[in-house]
């Protein structure tokens, strides 16, 4: 279990840097496509992690009052953080940054992965099926931020080598969190629950306060109905692996 865990950690992060690295190298014109069909997707991998494998597995294993209060505990945690700039960060990729901002978005991916790999390590002990959707999920929505991230270290005056190091480094953090976690909840069974609530949160608040709000910026009709469908099949990528 521990392999499939630290295996599924490090594809969380590092493949998720590296798949964010190759967007660099497409022209702008097409990264402007790929990026909200990404975003459209992730949204719904996140959603449909949270709804239909964390928080069922958490009701399975705790009170349902208790479950729901840590979920909505997690929500407002996660906002008060993101109020004081360490838990995520709202980029905008074409403003210009100066180097102090560029380190805090280094500092608060850190705790960002490191956070992950415990989600991850905490639904894989949960099981199997549970493992591999959060860990889908943490890549689906990684690479849209880490593109982002990318384009705001250059932005600062990165080389494209120094930047992709900063965010390698920040991204292997997933790991220590993984270990941490793995041993911490096979001795404490019963704060499993939990941890998939606030695991449950995460994606919950990250879907609604930052993903879909992005996607709300194309008004058009066409682009909707492919957010639509890209969010859809998200939701379908999750269900099929718990379900199918």
């Amino acid at each position: 279990m521990l392999l499939w865990i630290m295996g599924f950690s490090a594809l969380g992060s590092i493949g998720a840097v590296g798949c964010a690295a190759l967007f660099l190298f497409f022209p702008k014109s097409i990264r402007k496509v790929l990026i909200p069909c990404l975003i459209s997707y992730a949204t719904g991998t996140l959603l449909g992690a949270a709804f239909l494998g964390m928080l069922p597995n958490a009701l399975l294993k705790a009170p349902a009052v208790s479950v729901m209060a840590t979920t909505l505990a997690g929500m407002v945690g996660f906002f008060v953080l993101e109020k004081l700039v360490i838990w995520r960060h709202s980029h905008d990729a074409e403003g210009q940054v100066d180097d102090r901002a560029a380190s805090l978005i280094l500092i608060g991916d850190a705790f960002h992965n490191f956070v992950d790999g415990a989600l991850i390590a905490a639904a894989f002990l949960t099981s199997m099926p549970l493992g591999i959707t959060t860990a889908l999920a943490v890549i689906a929505h990684e690479i849209p931020q880490e593109v982002g991230d990318f384009a705001i270290l250059l932005d600062s005056g990165y080389s494209r080598g120094k930047a992709l190091l900063m965010n390698g480094l920040s991204s292997i953090t997933t790991l220590p969190g993984a270990l941490i976690a793995y041993y911490w909840l096979a001795e404490i069974r019963e704060a499993t629950p939990y941890i998939l609530a606030i695991a449950a949160a995460s994606f919950i608040y990250i879907a609604t306060a930052d993903l879909i709000p992005m996607l709300h910026r194309q008004v058009n009709t066409v682009a909707a109905l492919r957010q639509l469908l890209l969010l859809l099949a998200g939701i379908a990528t999750i269900a099929w692996f718990h379900f199918g």
